[in-house]
C-alpha cells in the first residue's frame, strides 16, 4: 500500500517487535493516532486563536492548562513546547552563550547539543565519564577549575544528560548539579531519555532547565519537545520582543523570540496532548520496564561470549551490548556476514537493530509486552545455538 503516489504505508509497529532505541518511548498512543487524523492541518490549532494571539493562550482546544498540567508534571514553574529537545537546547545556548564563552558538557553528551554551542559561538568543555562511563562530581569540579585555569572564567552554563544516549547510564544529577551551582553555574538537564519515561522533578534535582523530546520519549509525533525553566530564569529565555519597524514603527506583542513567536502549531502538538494521560500514567510503571529489559539481558549474557558495556545491574532499558565473541564470530564465517544477525531477527519478526550489527550494538525494549519480552529473550537463544553459539 502506498500513501497516493507517495510513500509506502508504514507497518512496522504492526508487523514486528521493534527494540530500535530511539523509537522506543515514542509510540503513539491510540488516542495520539486518532489526533494525527484530526489536527493533521497546519493551523488547525489555531481555530479558536485570539489576543494575544500565542499558542500558550489558546484555550480551546485546551493548550494553555496543557502547558500549566506539563510544567507541575516536570516539576518546573513555566514550560514551553517546542520542536524536539535539540530547540530546547538551541534557545537556552542562545540566551546565555556568546562568541568564545566556555561552556561545559560531558563526554556523553549528544551531539545537539555541541551544535547549539556552536551556533551561539560557544566553546565545548567535556568532563570525561569514568571507566565506569559515570559523570561524577569530582570530575565536573576538575574539568570547572580547568576551564578557570585556562579561560579566566567560569564555563556559562552546564549541558547534562541524566541518562546517555550512549550507553543509557544513570548520571547523579543531583550530585553534579550541586557542584555547578556552587560556581554560579547554570544547568540544563537534558531528559531525552527520562521525561516521559521515569518521574522526572526538575525542582528536586535543582535543574534550572529541564528540557524533554516529544517524539522520543512521550509519544508525540515528531518534531516535538518541551522547554522548562525556573522561574528565576523564566524571563530570560521566554523574554518578548522589543524590535520594532522602522519605517511602519510596527511591534508583535508578547511574542517570545526564542519561540519564534509559536512553536508547535497542529498535530504534533495536538499529538502530545492526546498521550500526556497515558504518559502520566506509563512513568508509574517502570519496575515493570526495567523487568522486561532485565529478562533480555540476561538471555543475551546467557550466550557464551557476550558482554554487557552499560552500567549493571541495569537501571534503563536503553541497553549497549558487545558481542564481538559471540554473534561477530559467526559473521566472520556466514554467507551473509554481519547481515545474519538482523536477517535472522527480521524472520522471527524482531526489528529495529542496525543493519549488520554483530559486534558493539544497542537495543531498547521500552514499552513492549512481557509476553513479546519473552519472545525476544527466546530468540536471542534461538539464533545463537542455531549458529553453534554456548548458551548457558
Amino acid at each position: 500500500m502506498k500513501c497516493g503516489m507517495g510513500p509506502e504505508v508504514r507497518d512496522l509497529e504492526e508487523v514486528s517487535i521493534n527494540l530500535d532505541p530511539i523509537q522506543a518511548g515514542g509510540r503513539l498512543t491510540a488516542d495520539a493516532m486518532k489526533a494525527v487524523i484530526a489536527y493533521g492541518d497546519g493551523y488547525s490549532v489555531c481555530d479558536h486563536c485570539v489576543r494575544p494571539n500565542r499558542l500558550d493562550y489558546i484555550k480551546k482546544p485546551g493548550i494553555e492548562q496543557f502547558h500549566k498540567d506539563l510544567a507541575g508534571f516536570i516539576g518546573m514553574d513555566q514550560v514551553r513546547v517546542v520542536p524536539g529537545a535539540r530547540r530546547g537546547f538551541q534557545a537556552v545556548a542562545r540566551t546565555y552563550i556568546c562568541k568564545g564563552d566556555p561552556v561545559l558538557v560531558t563526554s556523553l553528551s549528544h551531539y545537539t547539543e555541541f551544535l547549539a554551542i556552536e551556533e551561539s559561538g560557544g566553546i565545548p568543555f567535556e568532563v570525561q565519564a569514568g571507566e565506569d562511563r559515570i559523570v561524577s562530581a569530582d570530575a565536573v569540579a576538575e574539568t570547572i577549575e580547568e576551564v578557570i585555569r585556562r579561560e579566566g572564567r567560569n564555563p556559562q552554563l552546564f549541558f547534562l544528560d541524566h541518562v546517555d544516549y550512549q550507553f543509557g547510564n544513570f548520571h547523579p544529577v543531583r550530585d553534579l548539579i550541586k557542584v555547578a551551582h556552587t560556581y554560579d553555574i547554570p544547568v540544563l538537564y537534558n531528559g531525552a531519555y527520562t521525561v516521559g519515561i521515569i518521574p522526572v522533578n526538575g525542582r528536586d534535582i535543582g535543574a534550572d532547565f529541564v528540557v524533554g523530546s516529544g517524539h522520543k520519549s512521550m509519544a508525540a509525533p515528531a518534531p516535538s519537545g518541551v522547554l522548562g525553566t525556573t522561574s528565576e530564569r523564566s524571563d530570560e529565555v521566554f523574554r518578548t520582543t522589543k524590535v520594532r519597524g522602522d519605517r511602519t514603527g510596527r511591534t508583535f506583542g508578547i511574542k517570545e523570540v526564542e519561540m519564534m513567536g509559536c512553536t508547535l502549531m497542529g498535530v504534533t502538538l495536538i499529538g502530545m496532548m492526546a498521550s500526556f494521560p497515558h504518559v502520566k500514567e506509563r512513568v508509574r510503571h517502570w519496575d515493570r520496564e526495567l523487568s522486561n529489559a532485565e529478562m533480555i539481558l540476561g538471555s543475551l549474557l546467557s550466550i557464551e561470549g557476550t558482554e554487557v558495556l552499560s552500567e549493571y545491574p541495569r537501571r534503563h532499558t536503553l541497553t549497549r551490548v558487545d558481542t564481538t565473541k559471540s554473534f561477530d564470530v559467526v559473521a566472520k564465517k556466514h554467507k551473509k556476514k554481519g547481515f545474519f544477525f538482523t536477517s535472522s531477527l527480521k524472520e522471527k519478526g524482531i526489528t529495529g537493530i542496525i543493519q549488520g550489527a554483530t559486534r558493539v550494538w544497542k537495543y531498547n525494549p521500552y514499552g513492549i509486552t512481557r509476553e513479546q519480552a519473552q519472545y525476544v529473550a527466546l530468540s536471542f537463544r534461538e539464533i545463537a545455538q542455531e549458529n553453534g553459539l554456548n548458551t548457558i
